[in-house]
């Protein structure tokens, strides 16, 4: 990893916590995450280790209770959640276990629709899509609706969606959840490819053979980060 590559997650002492009936959880208890631009990372806990609060906060999602958080150089604390939403829109690619994408729209639409919301004008719209599309392979598909679709491609086309905004990461939630091994791992093999084309991957976990293939593992239990390796 180069050492001079500067952060775009930094992330010090944060801690959110939940009311549960008459119980406080601790969902994070002063974790601290440092993430430099064009790293591969995973992010690993089981169940109620406080991983997908992690990823709530690192994807803008959510708010810390207290500790600093700066994403590519803008600290989240500063910002009302109208602008937290446009800083999702342009800084965070999201990937989701389960697609999330529109079944009435085609691929080229369901790549298109952040583009839209961003503002940006139809003609960049199209060279971004078809440059997304065509970076996971999926070009002859761009007219299919996703029912049309294996899940491997479905994924595939959540990717392109994610790649089109030009993020300054990738995030991806269990993104092989609903694949089958094969499948999955021509996934994995994807995010090679986007990592060695400069991209910044964070990938969301509980499977250690999946988290191995990160260049970097993260570990999250009982909300406190126990590993970093």
């Amino acid at each position: 990893m180069n050492e001079n590559r500067p952060l775009v997650i930094s992330m010090t002492d944060i801690t959110k916590t939940y009311t549960i009936g008459d119980q406080i959880v601790r969902a994070l208890d002063g974790a601290s995450v440092l993430v430099k631009r064009g790293e591969f990372i995973s992010i690993i806990g089981p169940s109620g280790s406080g991983k997908s609060t992690l990823m709530n906060i690192i994807g803008c999602l959510d708010v810390p209770e207290s500790g600093e958080y700066i994403l590519d150089g803008q600290d989240i604390r500063l910002y009302s959640e109208k602008e937290l939403a446009r800083i999702r829109n342009r800084k965070i690619g999201f990937i989701f276990q389960s697609f999330n994408l529109l079944s009435k729209l085609t691929v080229e639409e369901n790549i298109e629709l952040p583009l839209i919301y961003q503002g940006m004008r139809p003609g960049e719209r199209k060279e971004r899509v078809r440059t997304a599309i065509e970076r996971v392979g999926l070009l002859d598909r761009i007219k299919h609706k996703p029912t049309e679709l294996s899940g491997g491609q479905q994924q595939r086309v959540a990717v392109a969606r994610a790649l089109a905004t030009r993020p300054a990461i990738l995030l991806a939630d269990e993104p092989t959840g609903n694949l089958d091994s094969h499948t999955g791992g021509e996934m994995m093999q994807l995010f090679h490819e986007l990592h060695d084309a400069g991209n910044t991957i964070v990938l969301i976990t509980h499977d250690e053979k999946v988290a191995a293939e990160a260049d970097r593992k993260i570990r999250i239990m009982d909300g406190r980060v126990e590993g970093d390796d």
